[in-house]
């Protein structure tokens, strides 16, 4: 695939506070990037300036081969060919869902809009409700209505900003199968920004995690969960038990066994392994050294407190068969670990 968009060496201060610092990434026609980070951290920043709706103070961004932003030039927001979906939708009260999406369709002539109007009702399944208002319509309806809005003009990148952060749980789920659906079906070339861990990595084809305004790493969600460049990420993408450990003999030694390295590590080194708790294996056993402490049942899975001697961790188990709490237990850890050397 051919690069949509190129961010390269971005940097955007506030006065005397730094918001964003060298950021570079590309994002891959008809693909979706998720911008994850921590509230505050630039990520709504960096929309805006992929918008237009700010300047950079340094760096460039190229879409379509064309450069939009630079030190020198910034293209305003209408020439950029750009759709835009807010947190809330932003819908215009007294259109109708039609009239809403057949906002940007000024320049089509009367049949053509509606055409394309109906073929977008189709995308998002709402065409009983192309005539309904904006506030008889559910969060959801609403918010797959301002993504065929911003679709409408075939732009060249759609820019989604903590979409659903606005909804419950449950509804959130739902749209985000929803969102990938249509924007798949469209071959739409997406960046959506958010703070949640589990929407950027189940929705993503790329994962930037923009942390104190850097990207401190891009890869697949899988990569990117798997295989976090350091303990910080690697707590912060999802739970991680980490202890500490020294190289022997090509394996770490731990207090949870010797354990082996994704990556061979220098005879002697000291550091820390981070360990997922679905990689954490508890086997009953009446001799078990550790026992099981506490116990959160979620019925398919169950996540599960075992005192070690290395400490309290959590494993992730069936949740059928998963242990009772008071339970003698063996630890195992499954597969291969990731280690950090200490600094």
């Amino acid at each position: 695939m051919s690069e949509k968009v190129q961010i390269k060496n971005v940097s955007k201060s506030f006065g005397n506070v730094s918001v964003l610092k060298n950021v570079s990434f590309t994002v891959e026609d008809g693909s979706l990037l998720t911008v994850l980070g921590a509230s505050g951290g630039g990520k709504t920043t960096l929309l805006r300036l992929i918008a237009g709706f700010d300047s950079v103070d340094s760096g460039s961004i190229t879409m379509n081969g064309r450069v939009v932003s630079s030190e020198s030039l910034s293209l305003p927001p209408e020439k950029r060919n750009v759709g835009f979906v807010p947190q809330d939708s932003a819908l215009f009260p007294h259109l109708s869902v039609s009239k809403n999406i057949a906002y940007g369709l000024s320049h089509l002539k009367t049949a053509a809009k509606d055409t394309k109007v109906s073929e977008l009702l189709d995308l998002i399944g709402m065409g009983d409700q192309r005539d309904s208002l904006p506030d008889t319509l559910s969060g959801g309806q609403r918010q797959r209505v301002a993504i065929a809005r911003a679709l409408a003009p075939n732009p060249d990148v759609i820019l989604l900003d903590e979409p659903f952060a606005a909804l419950d749980a449950q509804l959130r789920s739902k749209l985000r199968e929803d969102v990938r659906a249509i924007l798949r079906a469209a071959s739409a070339t997406a960046i959506l920004v958010t703070h949640d861990q589990e929407e950027a990595l189940s929705i993503a084809d790329q994962v930037a995690i923009l942390r104190d305004g850097t990207v401190a790493q891009i890869g697949s969600p899988r990569s990117i969960y798997s295989q976090p460049v350091d303990v910080s990420l690697a707590k912060f993408l999802g739970d991680a038990v980490v202890i500490p450990g020294v190289v022997t003999a090509g394996k770490v030694s731990t207090q949870l066994g010797d354990l082996i390295p994704s990556v061979a590590q220098p005879e002697g080194t000291k550091g820390q392994v981070a360990i997922r708790p679905e990689n954490l294996y508890l086997q009953p056993d009446p001799k078990g050294l550790a026992v099981v402490t506490g116990r959160q049942f979620f019925g398919h899975d169950a996540l599960v407190e075992v005192k070690t001697a290395a400490g309290t961790v959590k494993a992730r188990t069936s949740g059928p068969i998963s242990p009772e709490v008071g339970m003698p237990v063996t630890v195992w850890v499954r597969g291969s670990v990731n280690f950090y050397p200490a600094d």
